[in-house]
């Protein structure tokens, strides 16, 4: 298969850098785009030769290879249902659903069509961390033994993080989940299962250190141990001013890797009028900024769909990390992570 033909379901942030990474590939082209609202500016933008409202209605075009979702965390379920029915092979971005038993039908739906399930983790394909993959593997800082990772910013602009029933639960699926994915990559390679997980979070509305308005927590941090003794720290967080900060510390035996995903620019500028865009979730641009170079590059974007659209240009299953199973673990630790906060207790199991 020379050209992979797109779908798009969801029409803002997530469906747009979708589009921006698809339209960087040549193997790739961007066919229709489905939303209720939105439609006539991401067709524009990008392109997109045909648009409706109702994603069903897409699904039921023959010149569609593969499905974007890139709508809110509740509606993942319902439309990856719907695209393994029609027989679409199907990208999904984080968390793979709100709940592990909705994860569970979706990845036993797309099984039983006989489509791909690919769970959005850019963390996998950001260079910094693909250049840590070498790293690593040249024994540059020996055994690993503990790495801790966060993903955190000033809260999310969409009405439906705000709630448990829409977003699964606060800033820690929406946000933690980059890097308990990052983790199950990195040090589960699909063989070394969690056994034990210990999560500390805020209760949500009254209870939280900002954001009163969100039924979920603002602040969220779990320890993972993994079967083999490694311990991962993870963290988010919506009450980090200053832009989204992603950062991941790797520790081993012969030494220590530390990278920046978001603040890592080249460019240092200051500006008195104040510049349009540095990096994401910025309450301004006065004054010295980092302004990022690539942003959607950077954080793996674009390595991540070139390797879901080679996924199904190869007929190739996907890695473990960005597959349906992984997108199910991540779940299953959040949720393991929530019981722990809720009853004060770590919780103990085995999650791969």
């Amino acid at each position: 298969m020379e050209k992979v033909r797109i779908g798009i379901v969801g029409s803002k942030f997530a469906a747009d850098f979708h589009c921006d990474s698809y339209s960087r590939n040549e193997h790739a082209e961007l066919v229709a785009v489905a939303a209720i609202d939105n439609l006539e500016a991401i067709s524009s933008k990008w392109n997109i030769p045909h648009s409706c409202e109702k994603y069903d209605k897409m699904f039921e075009r023959d010149d569609i290879d593969l499905v974007s979702v890139c709508v809110p965390n509740f509606l993942h379920h319902d439309v990856v249902l719907a695209a393994a029915k029609a027989g679409k092979n199907v990208v999904c971005e984080k968390p793979l659903a709100t709940t592990a038993e909705d994860a569970r039908e979706m990845i036993d739906a797309c099984e039983d069509s006989g489509v791909k399930l690919m769970y959005a983790e850019d963390w996998c394909f950001a260079p910094a961390l693909k250049r840590v993959d070498t790293l690593i593997a040249e024994g540059g800082i020996g055994r690993l033994l503990y790495v801790k990772a966060k993903e955190c910013h000033n809260g999310s602009h969409s009405m439906f993080a705000k709630k448990k029933a829409t977003c699964g639960g606060g800033s820690f699926i929406h946000l933690a989940i980059h890097p308990i994915g990052y983790f199950l990559y990195l040090l589960g390679k699909g063989s070394n299962p969690v056994v034990e997980v210990t999560g500390k979070m805020n209760q949500g509305l009254k209870n939280n250190y900002v954001h009163h308005d969100f039924e979920g927590e603002d602040f969220g941090l779990g320890i993972l141990r993994f079967q083999n003794g490694e311990f991962g720290l993870v963290e988010g967080n919506y009450i980090t001013v200053g832009g989204m900060d992603d950062k991941v510390e790797i520790y081993g035996t012969e030494g220590v890797l530390k990278v920046d995903l978001t603040f890592g620019s080249q460019i240092q500028c200051y500006s008195r009028p104040g510049l349009s865009y540095s990096i994401e979730k910025t309450d301004h641009n006065l004054g010295w900024t980092k302004p990022a170079v690539d942003e959607f590059y950077n954080l793996g974007y674009v390595e991540e769909l070139r390797y879901f659209v080679d996924c199904v240009r190869k007929d190739e299953q996907p890695f473990y990390g960005v597959n349906g199973k992984a997108g199910l673990a991540c779940i299953e630790l959040v949720e393991a992570f929530y019981q722990s906060n809720e009853t004060s207790r770590t919780v103990q199991g085995s999650w791969l």
